[in-house]
């Protein structure tokens, strides 16, 4: 019974309420709908955690499926382009150099047992990370792009591998994805967007939560005119020893033999 005891309506009662729409099927109510296929549901504040989850595992599906092991990650700046004056064609340049040589010499072309291994992967977007992705496309390699949707990264690069292009809502799956497999971090000239990619993996080495993978610097002059380390160190924000970390380079050729100094495992 109601406060007013009258009895609560159903769709047999002859009069409508506030509880009862006669022209309306149960149906086709929201509530209705089966869970996995309500968009409402599923976008909704509740189901945070849950998109997270997925955009997680469609990404491990898709990189299972293709026998990936392992990456070379490459950040840098999403504002260089192909024939541009001045530094930015220059790194333009050298890291499509590299995205080819490491996808040759690396394993990325070898299927040993349908596995393959140090695929170029980047964030999908253009600059930096189209032309790491062009170098592994220009060596008829696969290559993965790591897409989010930014005022600068409309759309993927068009070199990245089609069914190895995936996009993120969450910028903290995406970094989990070019962190959890890498074998390899090169970094090259960029902004804020490169800051925060590669302090997040010089954080989790330093802290010991990632592996030890070699880590290099594309352009020591930038770098070092970018962050001054003396500075950390002087004032005991880092220890010495964490400027061993990671090595510099400043041609592409220069990347691949400190990486290989470091530690990196090519396979033939």
């Amino acid at each position: 019974m109601t406060s007013n005891d009258e009895p609560y309506c159903s769709a047999l009662t002859p009069h409508p309420c506030e509880h009862c729409f006669p022209s309306v099927r149960a149906a086709d109510m929201p509530s209705y709908r089966l869970a996995a296929l309500d968009q409402d549901f599923i976008l909704g504040d509740s189901m945070r955690g849950v998109r997270f989850l997925l955009e997680y595992e469609k990404v491990e599906e898709a990189l299972r499926a293709w026998g990936v092991l392992s990456t070379i990650v490459v950040f840098g700046s999403a504002r260089v382009r192909a024939g541009q004056t001045g530094n930015g064609g220059f790194w333009y340049d050298e890291a499509r150099k590299f995205g080819r040589l490491a996808s040759e010499r690396g394993g990325a072309l070898s299927r040993n047992d349908g596995k393959r291994v140090n695929v170029i992967a980047t964030g999908g977007g253009p600059g930096i990370m189209e032309a790491a992705n062009r170098g592994a496309h220009d060596a008829c390699a696969p290559t993965i792009g790591f897409n989010i949707t930014l005022p600068r990264e409309q759309a993927p690069n068009p070199y990245t591998t089609p069914e190895l292009t995936f996009r993120f809502h969450y910028f903290a799956i995406r970094k989990m994805h070019l962190a959890m497999r890498a074998s390899a971090l090169v970094v090259f000239p960029g902004g804020f967007g490169t800051l925060d990619e590669m302090f997040e993996i010089l954080t989790l080495r330093q802290t010991g939560k990632a592996p030890k993978v070699p880590i290099v610097l594309f352009d020591q002059s930038y770098w070092q005119a970018a962050i001054n380390l003396d500075v950390f160190c002087e004032n005991g924000m880092i220890d010495r020893a964490d400027r061993e970390l990671f090595a510099y380079a400043n041609t592409s050729d220069e990347v691949w033999q400190a990486l290989i100094s470091l530690g990196l495992e090519p396979v033939s």
